[in-house]
């Protein structure tokens, strides 16, 4: 008898703890319903785990397809061991979150942990005072014209010095040359931006059979390493490996030392060159500038490798996805080598390029199609509630998707897919002319309101002098019948690059 009340007892129990297990389960599958928009498959406990490691390699179009069938342009993903994520491709949300209610939406410690170890307290990696302080002392030194000719005499030197003569010697081969023109652009762009913010001479050879410089590679690694934090199913598995110290956390960590080694020399080199007694020995380049604003050290080695980090791949890796776009579309790269032509007679200069309207849609219409930047993130520290009647949790990652809205018929039509820069006129000068105002929050390829790009400008500046120095001198063609795969990480890049040959360009008469 008192067994059999035991086997009763153990037998009503587990018909309790299964009622309520599955009360719980459907609570929970209740709740996820209600506060989703259109969501992956979604489990209870697990979120949409499953889902997400099944499209791990293709979150890019996964999300940007999930995104295309919400009536609203925005999605929610839940899944164990991260934050629940809502992920837009809606301009009102957009400029709710990095406009109209920014306070609420900082970049968040989650981010600032991903990246902490790279980018310390940098500018792009902080909030609040911190941000602020370094948002104002940067915006200033951005808009002085000493700054604005230091990075022009910059360029010009970068190119006619260095990279036209190399294209040169490729193009005059007997042999035609196979090299990697994301590479290329690359090292380019890295001595470019280390010689406007380090004023150093410290550059990478620009010689496709020389390898890339200590510093350049230990930024790559770091980078890489850096947003496959963001990316991994389980925060718990990096945090996992960087406790333990092994495997890519270990990697991180030694090339981060590497950058905070060299970036550390640099700033004491410039120093003990400056011999500072005042601001009156302060120099044109970005560092001499934040030395003489008397910025700890640590801040100023941040704020480089920050700067470092936006200027090295973006424009890039923009002008990359340009001249494979180009390479298929003859037309367009003829109506831009006109444009050139016309505002060449003597050289490019800061006036000269701010007429090269045609070139700059080119250059848009491809980073609406390959942004340097894919998604960003923030991380909302209220409940609050998105224009498009979203819910957010405090605590929620809140993304806004720059590669997704580039691919939404609502926003570009139906010829979305098409790269056409004449969508950047209007209809009544679709061939060149005055181009049209998009919304930043339609467009938020530089982000948007108080945190846009400093130097969206330069970016602008430094992609047309560089494709308009290329086209009106060579044609590039590429050695691959395969689409390009485009790798999200910090910055966007081809999968194995952009093998191209050069041809020199027959003058017209």
């Amino acid at each position: 008898m008192r067994v059999f009340m035991t086997l009763f007892s153990f037998h009503n129990l587990s018909f309790i703890f299964l009622l309520f297990l599955f009360y719980i389960t459907i609570f929970e599958f209740l709740r996820i319903k209600k506060h989703s928009n259109l969501s992956p498959t979604t489990y209870p406990f697990i979120g949409c785990l499953i889902s997400f490691y099944k499209n791990r390699y293709r979150l890019l179009d996964w999300y940007t397809e999930l995104l295309s069938l919400s009536p609203t342009k925005t999605i929610v993903v839940q899944r164990l061991g991260a934050h629940r994520t809502i992920v837009t491709a809606n301009p009102r949300n957009i400029e709710y979150i990095l406009k109209t209610n920014i306070n609420n939406f900082p970049k968040g410690k989650p981010f600032t942990e991903i990246l902490g170890d790279f980018l310390g307290h940098g500018i792009f990696n902080v909030d609040g005072e911190l941000w602020l302080t370094q948002r104002k002392l940067a915006s200033h030194e951005f808009s002085t014209r000493s700054l604005r000719e230091f990075f022009m005499n910059t360029l010009e030197e970068e190119v006619s010095e260095r990279l036209l003569p190399l294209l040169e010697s490729l193009s005059n081969e007997k042999k035609q040359v196979v090299f990697d023109l994301q590479e290329l652009l690359g090292k380019f762009s890295f001595n470019v931006i280390c010689k406007f913010i380090l004023g150093t001479n410290k550059r990478c050879s620009l010689d496709p059979s020389d390898p890339k410089s200590p510093l350049s590679r230990a930024f790559d690694v770091a980078a890489g390493i850096s947003a496959r934090r963001g990316a991994a199913p389980l925060y718990i598995i990096w945090k996992t490996k960087r406790w333990l110290g092994i495997g890519s956390e270990r990697r991180l960590k030694e090339a981060v030392k590497e950058v905070h080694t060299h970036v550390m020399e640099m700033i004491e080199e410039k120093k003990h060159n400056m011999n500072i007694t005042g601001k009156g020995n302060c120099v044109d380049d970005l560092v001499s500038r934040l030395i003489c604003s008397g910025l700890d050290d640590k801040v100023i080695r941040d704020m480089v490798i920050s700067f470092i980090l936006a200027g090295k791949d973006t424009t890039s890796a923009a002008m990359t996805w340009l001249f494979w776009l180009l390479s298929h579309y003859s037309h367009i790269e003829q109506q831009i080598v006109k444009e050139t032509e016309l505002n060449t007679k003597q050289k490019l200069d800061y006036e000269s390029l701010k007429n090269l309207e045609f070139l700059k849609a080119c250059l848009c219409e491809s980073m609406r199609l390959y942004p340097p930047v894919a998604w960003d993130s923030k991380h909302a520290i209220n409940d609050d509630m998105l224009p498009d009647g979203t819910i957010v949790n405090g605590g929620d990652r809140v993304t806004y998707f720059p590669y997704g809205m580039g691919r939404m018929e609502k926003l570009w039509g139906k010829d979305w897919y098409e790269f056409r820069p004449s969508r950047w006129f209007s209809e009544q000068d679709n061939n060149g002319g005055t181009m049209i105002e998009v919304s930043p929050f339609k467009f938020p390829i530089f982000q948007a309101g108080p945190r846009v790009c400093l130097g969206k400008e330069m970016a602008f500046i430094q992609m047309k002098y560089v494709v308009a120095s290329i086209v009106h001198r060579f044609k590039i063609r590429h050695v691959s019948q395969d689409k390009p795969i485009f790798v999200p990480q910090l910055t966007a890049h081809m999968a194995g690059g952009l093998k191209v040959i050069i041809f020199k360009r027959e003058k017209s008469t």
